[in-house]
Protein backbone atom coordinates (compact mmCIF):
# COMPACT_ATOMS: atom_id res chain seq x y z
CA UNK A 1 0.00 0.00 0.00
CA UNK A 2 1.13 3.04 -1.28
CA UNK A 3 0.13 7.19 -0.32
CA UNK A 4 1.06 10.40 -1.75
CA UNK A 5 0.41 13.40 -1.18
CA UNK A 6 0.28 15.80 -4.31
CA UNK A 7 0.18 19.56 -4.61
CA UNK A 8 -0.34 21.19 -8.19
CA UNK A 9 1.12 24.69 -8.79
CA UNK A 10 0.18 26.29 -12.29
CA UNK A 11 3.25 28.70 -13.40
CA UNK A 12 2.08 31.62 -15.85
CA UNK A 13 -1.54 31.27 -16.03
CA UNK A 14 -4.86 33.42 -14.87
CA UNK A 15 -6.57 30.77 -14.16
CA UNK A 16 -4.87 28.40 -11.56
CA UNK A 17 -7.80 26.78 -9.60
CA UNK A 18 -8.88 25.17 -12.81
CA UNK A 19 -5.63 23.79 -13.89
CA UNK A 20 -5.38 22.88 -10.05
CA UNK A 21 -9.14 21.33 -10.25
CA UNK A 22 -8.89 19.71 -13.75
CA UNK A 23 -5.95 17.59 -12.39
CA UNK A 24 -7.74 16.08 -9.50
CA UNK A 25 -10.71 15.65 -11.89
CA UNK A 26 -8.51 13.35 -13.85
CA UNK A 27 -8.69 10.81 -11.27
CA UNK A 28 -12.24 10.48 -10.90
CA UNK A 29 -12.73 7.48 -13.42
CA UNK A 30 -9.57 6.00 -11.70
CA UNK A 31 -10.05 2.80 -9.66
CA UNK A 32 -8.06 4.74 -6.84
CA UNK A 33 -8.78 6.14 -3.39
CA UNK A 34 -8.22 10.34 -3.45
CA UNK A 35 -9.27 13.18 -0.61
CA UNK A 36 -8.66 16.74 -1.43
CA UNK A 37 -7.19 19.19 1.03
CA UNK A 38 -6.98 22.70 1.03
CA UNK A 39 -2.84 22.46 -0.07
CA UNK A 40 -3.01 18.72 -1.49
CA UNK A 41 -4.30 15.65 -2.81
CA UNK A 42 -3.70 12.41 -0.65
CA UNK A 43 -3.94 9.23 -2.99
CA UNK A 44 -4.11 5.94 -1.61
CA UNK A 45 -3.73 2.77 -3.41
CA UNK A 46 -1.70 -0.12 -4.48
CA UNK A 47 2.31 0.80 -5.79
CA UNK A 48 0.51 0.65 -9.22
CA UNK A 49 -2.67 2.91 -8.44
CA UNK A 50 -0.69 5.50 -6.84
CA UNK A 51 2.05 5.88 -9.96
CA UNK A 52 -0.53 5.90 -11.85
CA UNK A 53 -2.66 8.40 -10.18
CA UNK A 54 0.17 10.62 -9.95
CA UNK A 55 1.04 11.08 -13.88
CA UNK A 56 -2.31 11.60 -14.66
CA UNK A 57 -2.86 14.14 -12.42
CA UNK A 58 0.74 16.01 -13.30
CA UNK A 59 -0.42 15.10 -16.85
CA UNK A 60 -3.71 16.56 -16.86
CA UNK A 61 -1.64 20.07 -15.19
CA UNK A 62 0.61 20.10 -18.11
CA UNK A 63 -1.22 20.62 -20.98
CA UNK A 64 -2.54 24.02 -19.56
CA UNK A 65 0.93 25.22 -19.47
CA UNK A 66 3.94 25.36 -17.25
CA UNK A 67 3.40 23.51 -13.94
CA UNK A 68 5.43 22.77 -10.90
CA UNK A 69 4.40 19.26 -8.81
CA UNK A 70 5.83 18.35 -5.33
CA UNK A 71 4.74 14.76 -4.10
CA UNK A 72 5.16 13.18 -1.14
CA UNK A 73 5.09 9.26 -1.07
CA UNK A 74 4.96 6.87 1.97
CA UNK A 75 4.20 3.70 1.77
CA UNK A 76 2.76 4.10 5.84
CA UNK A 77 -0.87 3.56 6.67
CA UNK A 78 -2.57 7.05 7.38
Amino acid sequence: MLCAEVSIYPQKTNSPGQVINNSINSLSNENIQYKVGSLSTHIDGNDEQVWNGIKKVFDAAKTSGEVSMVVTISNTAH
